[in-house]
């Protein structure tokens, strides 16, 4: 067995029923994340334009927002649930290390450590999987 089979036979062996919905409130979470920087991409753009990685501002915004929709989406389902929650953790790392530390690391500064908590349940759920009550575990059990 290579190291991903063992960590997804882990992860499904040790998964409990309330994961579930935490997995499903970060999905929502993502998506809503997603739908709001839609909403408002000059906002974003200036994020990211911040930042000084001499990224093309436009494509980064629509891969943000792109993958908060679509991985929030996958998440909440419990579709697929490794593969966007890993999509998900640049993102993050991103936004906890380069756009919200600037900020400065207090208790005050609340979207730091929103982005410290999901990127936390991000790379559980890259690790945990979906979970017993997952459109991917009905597809397992429904398979023919």
């Amino acid at each position: 067995m290579n190291m991903i089979n063992r960590i997804e036979h882990w992860g499904d062996a040790h998964h409990p029923a309330w994961m579930d919905i935490v997995r499903i409130a970060l999905g929502v979470f993502l998506f809503v994340k997603g739908v709001s920087f839609i909403s408002d991409t000059t906002r974003l753009s200036k994020l990211v334009t911040g930042l000084d990685l001499h990224l093309y501002t436009v494509a980064s915004v629509h891969y943000v927002a792109f993958a908060h929709i679509f991985g929030g989406f996958l998440i909440a389902l419990g579709c697929l649930t490794r593969i966007s929650a890993v999509i998900q953790i640049p993102i993050l790392l991103v936004a906890v290390f380069f756009v919200n530390f600037r900020s400065g690391f207090s208790y005050l500064n609340s979207e730091l450590w929103l982005s410290i908590i999901t990127l936390i349940l991000v790379v559980t759920f890259a690790v945990v999987g979906s979970g017993r009550f997952s459109m991917d575990e009905w597809m397992k059990n429904h398979d023919r």
